[in-house]
């Protein structure tokens, strides 16, 4: 598979952003903005989003057909293991048998922080249902790698609080966690602004996925259309591998020797 591509499942995608479907005005405008971000994979919260349980309502399946976009049905909403592996068992059902899967269980509705136990628990029924698990995490390494152990297949650890747009507040556990990873890691919530999306490709991450820093922009569509240079530009950036950093020790853009007298 080629290095320049996200794996994920067994599936390749170009694109290394994802992106969320919810909080926009209305679907037209969902749409324009993930064309604009270039997005392939799709987030959807079940409990929230119609995708065909609301019969005569109208379905996000209409403006962003399964045909031309991957869908990741999600658990947003779910404070528990026991619903939050209900509510992908009817994802399942309404996609046809739609394996590719996130699972985030919340701890506080404030926060909406992740309850890692029981993430846990539902990581391990959902792995030996079938389904192929791309898991919203705390940035603690340890539970980190236990969620991979079990055997999913994304790991997505926040780099702060779902909707916040405060960034990445903790680089150096998403550093430990990539290091250490045997399976994509991508980022999960906070990220603000095209700098913060950056960043965290530079250090590494696989992807990014988001949606309140596009959807809640004053200009969605400009603002996924920036998100999607900025994953670019930081996947480069790290690719290319960056400068040392020389602490009190500058270095000439032009070489001093050879000088014209």
């Amino acid at each position: 598979m080629s290095t320049n591509t996200l794996n994920i499942a067994g599936k390749s995608y170009n694109s290394r952003l994802l992106v969320g479907t919810g909080k926009y005005k209305d679907f037209t405008e969902t749409r324009a903005a993930i064309d604009a971000s270039g997005a392939e994979i799709v987030t959807v919260a079940i409990r929230r989003t119609n995708i065909g349980q609301n019969v005569g309502e109208p379905s996000l399946l209409d403006y962003l057909p399964p045909e031309e976009f991957t869908y990741l049905p999600n658990t947003a909403g779910c404070y528990s293991a026991d619903d939050a592996v209900r509510t992908l068992r009817l994802a399942r059902e309404l996609l046809d048998g739609h394996k590719l899967v996130k699972l985030e269980v919340l701890g506080d509705p404030n926060t909406l922080y992740p309850n890692v136990i029981e993430t846990i628990k539902a990581a391990e029924v959902l792995v030996k249902d079938g389904f192929d698990v791309m898991v919203y995490t705390s940035d603690d390494p340890i539970i980190a790698k236990q969620l991979e152990e079990i055997g999913c297949c994304a790991v997505m650890p926040l780099a702060s609080l779902i909707g916040s747009g405060m960034g990445i507040l903790n680089p150096w556990n998403l550093q430990i966690i990539i290091e250490n990873a045997k399976v994509p890691v991508l980022v999960d919530a906070g990220v603000g602004t095209a700098s913060d999306a950056a960043i965290a490709m530079e250090l590494g991450c696989a992807g990014i996925l988001m949606n309140t820093a596009i959807a809640g922009a004053n200009n969605p569509i400009l603002m996924a259309s920036a998100m999607k240079k900025a994953v670019e530009a930081g996947r480069e950036a790290f690719l290319a591998g960056r400068m040392a950093k020389k602490l009190y020790s500058a270095t000439p853009s032009s070489p001093t020797s050879g000088l014209i007298a």
